[in-house]
């Protein structure tokens, strides 16, 4: 089974905790030990594991991924997205995260965050829980 949760942005680019969302989703399957999936089913959004802690982290990854991807007018594609559609490439529409004792297995410092690159948008998050 799929459970889907909803992440409303509110800015073009921004980088948004759902690490609590997973973990309910992952509380509510029951399942004690596993891999929960995590996919984000759009072309200009992403999913990534990194640092929860220090704010300026997520300021310096948008930094860095404007500076490799920025708009630019050669760009071919009519919506004028196409950065976003190179930003969700390189960071990636999936990642895993293994479940031990029914908890997300995360480091300290570790978040677990939807990448918007063209909002503000409603979007949706989708996790597939598999019991070990």
């Amino acid at each position: 089974m799929v459970t889907k949760i909803s992440v409303n942005s509110t800015k073009k680019d921004e980088f948004i905790n759902i690490t609590r969302d997973v973990q309910i989703a992952v509380t509510e399957s029951n399942v004690k030990h596993g891999i929960c999936y995590i996919h984000i089913p759009h072309t200009t959004a992403a999913v990534t594991v990194n640092e929860g802690a220090d704010p300026d982290v997520v300021t310096d990854i948008l930094t860095a991924l404007n500076k490799l991807s920025p708009q630019l007018r050669e760009f071919r594609h009519m919506e004028g997205n196409s950065d976003a559609h190179v930003k969700s490439s390189l960071v990636g529409i999936s990642t895993s995260v293994f479940i031990e004792n029914g908890t997300l297995l995360l480091g300290t410092w570790q978040a677990i965050y939807f990448c918007e690159f063209d909002g503000p948008r409603n979007r949706s998050v989708q996790i597939k829980i598999i019991e070990e």
